[in-house]
């Protein structure tokens, strides 16, 4: 019987498990002196000019020559339409003017029998203006019937597609035997060779920003890396949609890294033209020391985790914002500013 009941026991207890608890730990990122004078705004990439394709005729493509990333020139026949419609009309068209240039050429004929009669006094002043009046109507409508061959032709023409500007096909939305109507987008032409960043910003920061000021900008596609921009365009009225002004920022360099639709941060110095050196600073609470050397702990991601590494820094002066920086550390480096003591490296942590 103890050792049914023992038995029992054993069976009936539950596997106790610990839920991994991780600690909650503030942080701060690393600025340059002056951080409240620097601002970073999120905007998107795209190339400065972006061109949508379409026909200004109705009808079916009969030939598509367009492919993404294909490089096109200017001039290159891109889509052409079966154009059916436009011939029936410039054929119409065409008969009409023939006919006008008949009638024309009767009421020429007769103006010049009723001049000849009214001369010999055989016809009346009435029956010349009359042959007259049918003359000048008939010229009139010859030369509208010969504007009208000549929009018809050009109605032909608007059934083919040709490259307007040199670039590269972003987009491709239209296939072969596909019936498209005036001014349907078939495909988008990125035609610009430097990239502009596009971003709102609010109305505390836009009168600080004007036309021809420098900027920095970095992807997170394109880690590691930053690149020179300047502001080329600054809205002057707000958009009602977000709430902030748009502005656009092309970059300097030229990458091929950089591809439409990034996602771009944007970072803005104001008042800080006349700074010559620029000094990383840090909050004096994030610097703890082990009395061979001073460390702060760097909170860095990976997969979705937030582990702490331990970093030796080599810092500067002591001032009103906190340590300067000589080495150790990059700006936008995120690091622990509290608990600094009971922190071990490499430990799993959650941003407070």
């Amino acid at each position: 019987m103890l050792f049914l009941t023992i038995l029992i026991m054993a069976c009936g207890k539950k596997e106790e498990t610990k839920a991994e608890v991780l600690r909650p730990v503030k942080y701060t990122e690393v600025t340059y002196s002056g951080g409240e004078k620097v601002r970073n705004f999120s905007g998107t990439a795209k190339t400065e000019k972006i061109i949508n394709l379409s026909f200004r005729n109705t009808g079916i493509i009969v030939m598509l020559d367009m492919k993404l990333g294909q490089q096109v020139k200017k001039g290159d026949l891109l889509a052409q339409l079966d154009n059916v419609q436009a011939r029936l009309n410039y054929e119409s068209a065409l008969e009409s003017k023939n006919s006008a240039e008949s009638q024309m050429n009767t009421a020429k004929l007769s103006l010049n029998r009723v001049r000849t009669l009214y001369e010999k006094g055989s016809a009346s002043l009435s029956d010349y203006e009359a042959a007259k009046n049918s003359y000048r109507t008939a010229v009139a409508s010859f030369e509208s019937a010969k504007r009208s061959v000549s929009i018809q032709a050009e109605q032909i023409k608007f059934g083919y597609l040709y490259a307007p500007e040199n670039g590269s096909i972003a987009s491709v939305v239209a296939e072969v035997d596909e019936n498209v109507s005036p001014g349907q987008i078939i495909g988008v032409l990125n035609a610009g060779t430097a990239i502009e960043i596009a971003l709102g910003l609010p109305e505390s920061v836009i009168n600080n920003v004007n036309k021809g000021m420098k900027v920095k900008v970095s992807f997170t596609a394109i880690p590691n890396k930053q690149f020179d921009a300047t502001v080329s365009e600054v809205a002057p009225a707000l958009d009602q949609n977000t709430s902030t002004y748009p502005i656009r920022v092309t970059i300097n360099d030229n990458d091929e890294a950089i591809k439409s639709g990034m996602a771009a941060n944007v970072m803005f110095e104001f008042g800080m033209e006349d700074q010559v050196k620029r000094e990383l600073v840090i909050p004096a609470v994030s610097v703890g020391e082990d009395g061979e050397s001073r460390f702060v702990f760097v909170i860095e991601e990976n997969q979705d985790k937030h582990i702490v590494k331990r970093q030796p820094v080599t810092l500067g002066a002591l001032t009103s914002e906190g340590f300067l920086v000589t080495s150790g550390l990059e700006a936008g480096q995120k690091i622990a500013t509290a608990g600094l003591q009971t922190l071990l490296d490499g430990q799993q942590v959650k941003l407070n």
